[in-house]
Parts: structure tokens; C-alpha cells; sequence
């Protein structure tokens, strides 16, 4: 009978070695029957490991794919819960996951989880493994009774019996630099995972096989997933040092901010900038372009604010020229590219605002006896027409009125038509008391928690949540 096996299944290497069909000579003939039984549980075992990281493949975030290994983990040697434990990174090392990311529980609540941190990492399964990495270094730990093993630190017994767990097994995961993904180079990762079980147990040697293999999948997939996790972390640091660092100090005007960034890295910015004679400009953008990566829009975002600032202060004065300029820099540097930008240029002694937009949602003003958004809808984007041209607004600001600039995204958190998300954000200003309206942050928090509930609604009339993702960028200044 043939015993050949596939050379490739879901991306497993090395395939599991198939159970022998005939005894070695000196054993017992197998009973009648066995070896089809054989053959029905190796096909069973290969359609689960071939199941589960069908189901690993799905995930797109770390923290989802850490939860199913667990889950995958638990489910192949029969234990309820466990946790996984990542290495931090060694000096010279790309940070990668964060810090809720490195230790992750599966069935354990967070306080179940702070007492397993209390036992001494040299006491700890987990720890001990990731502590003892190294060649010919144990890569599994097994206690199948904690309460009766007397070798055991005291500490990891009492925490054991306080959380009901009475076994547990680790095993260590690891997935070195070069290693193949399917989709580039993996991250280096070390991490150890340990499964616990109610009652008195350990897995089998059939057990053992199988989750050595899923593990060996999983550490490639946790590994491209943690340098994804490197990657953004390093994009947002740029990204957030390409943003203002403090908000300018001007009398007769407060400002205040919020920027929440996009996981993928958005393309959105915002500035405040003091020009002479006690003027201020005001500017919020964004700009994307089909196929960017992270990288791409955060040098296309840096080279906005720099043109936008340096505009600015040649001839803010005509936000109309402002902008003009900026279209000319875009399409000298990026032709393919698109953006939005608003620019007002501000005189708070005089209560005055001229402004200018190039198809960028218009600014709200806030204020006692009115909450209006103001006229700039004949406008379209940078880099849309053959040559770009918007006519200006001037809005004149009573004291104590808010001029509001934001983000399409905070629009798009609504989950709504564009007519309505622009009533809910009208709404939500107008329904704010005169206390949060006397105070530029506190209207941005307003506004922050009043527009969820509505999304949350009409994302579950849609078939599905919000998921928060998309940049948001708000920006107030309040004249007084």
C-alpha cells in the first residue's frame, strides 16, 4: 500500500509523517481494520492543522492573529486557556508590537493575567523558555499536576490554584530574520506561548506533533505581522513630528487640537502658524493617491506643510495666492497626486477671517447666536483642473465665536450620506452649552463623543460596526 504524502499542505513544511500502514517485524499483526483507522486519523489531523491556518491567514492585525494561535493552540491538545508572551525587543532591534501586544490571554481577564505576571520569570513556563532560547535549549514545558509537583515555586502554585488551572504546557514560538512569509522577510520573533487546563492532564505525543507543526506556520505568520507592527509604529513617529508640535500663543485667540492617526498612516494635516502683526494662519489638507504607501503619503504630507508654511508667510495676506502656490508645488513634485486644502488667514484684533479652499470640507463657526458653516463650495481639489482657481471668503467673527476645521474623517465616523454627516456635525456643535463653547477643547471633545452614536446606528443599519479606523483631524480656534 502506498504511504506517499503531498509535499505541501496549507503551507505546512514538513508534512506530518504519516503513521506506518505494516508493524516492524517482531510486533504484533495489526488487528483487521487498523490501518484504514490509521489512515482516517491522519487525514482528520491534516484537515485540522489545514483549518486552523486557513483560519491564521484571515487575521490582518497581530493582535488577532495572537488570539488565534491561542485559540488554534488550545484546541489541538484539549486545554480552556492560556497566554502568549513576546520577547521585547533586544537593544538595536526595530520596535515592533506594543506593549498591550506583548502579552496576550486567551480565556484569562486582565487581572488573571497580572497574577501570572507576579510569579518569577525563572518559575514561569513562558518565561523560563523565552529566558532559555538558545541551540539545544528546551523548546516545551510540561507540568501535568501543579499542585502536586513540589519542585514547583511556591508562587506559581498559589497563582495556579487561585485561577483554577491545575496543568499546564509551553511551548516556545520562533520565527529568525529571513525566513519566508509568502510575502517578503520575516521580522525577527521570539515568543512563548502557555496553555492551561482545569484538571490534571498533558498532551499526548500525537498532541505535540501537531501543535509543533501549526506553531512553526504560526511563527512566520506572527512574525510578518510584527514587522507590519514596526513599520507603522515608525511611520506614525514620522508622521506625528511632521504635525505641529505645540499650538501657537496669540492674544485674542485660544486654539486647540486633535489628531487621531490612521493604523496604515493617513494622508491629513493641520497647522498653526503666527505671522507678523499679530496674525494667524490657519490651514488643515489631506491628500492620498491610489497604490501609496504609508511612506509615500508622509513624504507627500511633509512636502504640503513645508510648501503651505513658507506660502504662508510670503504672502498669507491672499489665501487665494496661497493656495495657487501650492497647486504650482504639486504638480512640479507629484503630477499624479491630489489634495484638499483649506487656508484662512486670521486677524483676531479684528474679529476678521479670509479664507480660501481647495475642495476641502468648509469650516463651521461656532458661536452664541450662531452655528453656520461657511460658503466655500465652489472649490475642487489641487491637481483636479487645468489650472486651479476659488474665489476667497471673509467672514467677519463676533467675540467669543469658534471657527472649527476638520478632517473628512470626521465626517466619514458618521457612516452617513455626505448632506447628513454635515447636519450631525452641525447638530452636535449647536447642541454644545455655552461653557463648552467658551472653550476651543472642550468643543472638540464634545463633538468627538456626540457624532459616534450616530454612526453607531447607522453602521448597524448598514450590516456592520464602525470600525474607527480612518484619520480624524480637528483643529478650533476661538476669537476673543
Amino acid at each position: 500500500m502506498s504511504t506517499s504524502v503531498p509535499s505541501n499542505v496549507a503551507g505546512i513544511h514538513p508534512t506530518i509523517t504519516p503513521v506506518p500502514q505494516t508493524p516492524p517485524p517482531g510486533d504484533s499483526p495489526a488487528p483487521p481494520g487498523a490501518a484504514p483507522e490509521r489512515l482516517a486519523s491522519w487525514i482528520s489531523d491534516l484537515t485540522a492543522l489545514h483549518d486552523l491556518t486557513e483560519r491564521l491567514a484571515r487575521t490582518s492585525t497581530l493582535r488577532d492573529a495572537l488570539h488565534e494561535t491561542l485559540h488554534a493552540g488550545a484546541h489541538l491538545i484539549g486545554a480552556r486557556r492560556g497566554l502568549i508572551a513576546l520577547r521585547p525587543p533586544a537593544p538595536g532591534d526595530r520596535e515592533g508590537p506594543t506593549a498591550a501586544d506583548r502579552l496576550t490571554g486567551y480565556g484569562l481577564t486582565p487581572a488573571d493575567l497580572g497574577q501570572l505576571e507576579t510569579v518569577p520569570p525563572a518559575a514561569a513556563p513562558h518565561t523560563r523558555l523565552l529566558d532559555g532560547a538558545g541551540d539545544g535549549a528546551a523548546t516545551e514545558l510540561t507540568h501535568p499536576d501543579l499542585a502536586a509537583d513540589d519542585t514547583l515555586d511556591p508562587r506559581l502554585r498559589d497563582v495556579a490554584r487561585l485561577l483554577g488551572c491545575a496543568a499546564g504546557h509551553a511551548a516556545l514560538l520562533t520565527a529568525e530574520p529571513g525566513t519566508s512569509t509568502g510575502t517578503g522577510t520575516a521580522h525577527r520573533l521570539l515568543a512563548a506561548a502557555l496553555w492551561l487546563y482545569d484538571e490534571a492532564a498533558e498532551p499526548d505525543q500525537r498532541q505535540r506533533e501537531l501543535l509543533t507543526r501549526y506553531l512553526r506556520h504560526a511563527a512566520q505568520h506572527l512574525a510578518h505581522h510584527a514587522a507590519l507592527a514596526a513599520t507603522r509604529a515608525e511611520l506614525a513617529t514620522l508622521r506625528e513630528g511632521l504635525l505641529p508640535s505645540r499650538l501657537p500663543y496669540l492674544p485674542g485667540v485660544t486654539l486647540a487640537a486633535h489628531h487621531r492617526p490612521q493604523s496604515a498612516g493617513g494622508g491629513d494635516f493641520y497647522d498653526a502658524l503666527a505671522l507678523p502683526d499679530g496674525a494667524l494662519g490657519l490651514a488643515i489638507g489631506s491628500t492620498a493617491a491610489a497604490g501609496d504607501t504609508g511612506a509615500a503619503t508622509v513624504a507627500a504630507v511633509g512636502r504640503l506643510r513645508a510648501g503651505l508654511r513658507a506660502y504662508a508667510v510670503m504672502e498669507g495676506e491672499d489665501p487665494v495666492a496661497v493656495l495657487s502656490d501650492l497647486e504650482l508645488l504639486l504638480r512640479l513634485t507629484e503630477p499624479a497626486r491630489s489634495a484638499t486644502a483649506l487656508y484662512g488667514f486670521a486677524e483676531p484684533a479684528a474679529g476678521k477671517l479670509v479664507l480660501a479652499s481647495a475642495g476641502h470640507p468648509p469650516p463651521l463657526v461656532v458661536g452664541e447666536h450662531r452655528t453656520e458653516f461657511a460658503d466655500t463650495t465652489l472649490s475642487a481639489p489641487l491637481g483636479m483642473l487645468a489650472c486651479w482657481e476659488a474665489p476667497s471668503v471673509e467672514i467677519d467673527l463676533a467675540q467669543g465665536e469658534t471657527v472649527l476645521l476638520y478632517s473628512a474623517g470626521l465626517l466619514h465616523r458618521t457612516g452617513e450620506p455626505r448632506d447628513r454627516a454635515f447636519a450631525r456635525l452641525q447638530s452636535a456643535a449647536r447642541a454644545a452649552t455655552p461653557r463648552v463653547r467658551a472653550d476651543p477643547q472642550a468643543l472638540i471633545d464634545h463633538i468627538l463623543r456626540a457624532l459616534p452614536a450616530g454612526a453607531a446606528g447607522a453602521a448597524a443599519e448598514a450590516g456592520g460596526p464602525y470600525d474607527g479606523r480612518e484619520e480624524t483631524v480637528l483643529l478650533a480656534a476661538r476669537f476673543h
